[in-house]
């Protein structure tokens, strides 16, 4: 039976002793429980760190953006190395994967890194990703670890995902960890805090965009913390952490790849009709659009905003910007087709 693939999402903080650098320890019990779980899954790890491996190394560091893409570069091969060092003792080689958009937008690319991370698992080589931060274009950078490892789970149709935080899970008022989440509403976000740690550029409120958007697309996500002799066998068990149900979806795995980190250079907002239409599983009408942000070509994808401005899905566009926005007033015209539409609903 061929394996599922698990996508395991590390933050800096999780990963990190109390004086702020990556715990030994906790990597090497990483090491011993993801060797046992490769016998099941095909495991990607996703991981940050990279920045605070790197930055004592520079005189007064502020934190600066061009500061933390030279902290990236000094500390990947610092990170990569312990990874090595610690995953070699149970078998397993490692490799480095250091990712930028662009690769998942083309979809010639996106294919191409698909097939490398194949190969890798034919050899039982884990693949260890982080963001190419050196040379990053800064409007086209991923907003953070949480983003890039939920585009890697739609777009490697990834059973699981499992990001992994100081937290613990998503917490309630009372402080106390959330066990099942069925759908994240208004409520479930209302518990948010937009509290960030020290080291991590994500809080909650990015794990759980990053979970609605898996959970869509038909992936489990659990968000829980790495106490205990096997956290994340406990968390797969349901036993630690708080685990989001995933939406049936059956969708192609083309329409994986639009979802999974399509550069979009504009959005459609639509009205009410026409977000329920979609919902149907319908094409977008031109009639239904109320507004067109930015520009692009026809084939580009863009973001879907209903009226209350919340990101409903993307689509592939089949006219220009300029095009649609002197034919939303035309019947029966279509904007975009419903196989080219992906649905975060």
């Amino acid at each position: 039976m061929q394996k599922k693939v698990l996508v395991i999402k590390l933050g800096t903080a999780a990963i990190s002793g109390k004086s702020g650098s990556i715990s030994t320890v906790i990597v090497k019990k990483l090491a011993e429980e993801i060797s046992m779980l490769s016998k099941s899954y095909h495991v990607v790890l996703v991981s940050s760190g990279a920045v605070g491996s790197g930055k004592s190394y520079f005189k007064n560091y502020q934190g600066t953006l061009i500061e933390r893409k030279a902290a990236a570069a000094v500390g990947n091969p610092i990170l990569i190395r312990l990874y090595h060092k610690y995953f070699f003792q149970y078998g397993i080689t490692v490799a480095q994967a250091l990712c930028e958009r662009h690769h998942f937008a083309n979809r010639g690319q996106f294919l191409q890194l698909k097939q490398t991370f194949e190969e890798f698992w034919r050899n039982d080589i884990l693949p260890v990703v982080n963001e190419n931060d050196l040379v990053s274009n800064i409007e086209l950078k991923f907003s953070d670890n949480d983003e890039l490892a939920t585009l890697i789970a739609v777009g490697f149709n990834a059973e699981t995902l499992i990001i992994c935080t100081t937290a613990g899970g998503l917490k309630n008022h009372e402080q106390k960890i959330i066990p099942l989440v069925e759908k994240i509403d208004a409520g479930v976000m209302g518990f948010v805090t937009k509290d960030k740690t020290a080291t991590g550029l994500g809080g909650m409120l990015s794990k759980l965009a990053s979970a609605k958007l898996a959970v869509s697309l038909g992936i489990k996500v659990i968000i829980t913390g790495l106490n205990g002799v096997k956290p994340l066998t406990e968390a797969l068990k349901g036993k630690a952490g708080t685990l989001f149900l995933p939406r049936q979806a059956n969708l192609k795995a083309r329409q994986k790849w639009l979802a999974s980190g399509s550069i979009t250079p504009g959005s459609i907002t639509v009205d009410a009709g026409a977000a329920k239409a979609l919902a149907g599983r319908k094409s977008l009408l031109t009639i239904g659009v109320r507004s067109v942000q930015g520009n692009f070509m026809a084939g580009e994808a863009v973001q879907i905003i209903d009226e209350n401005g919340d990101v409903i899905g993307i689509a592939k566009s089949r006219m220009s910007s300029s095009e649609l926005q002197i034919q939303t007033t035309v019947k029966n015209n279509i904007a975009a087709h419903a196989d080219d539409i992906v649905l975060f609903l």
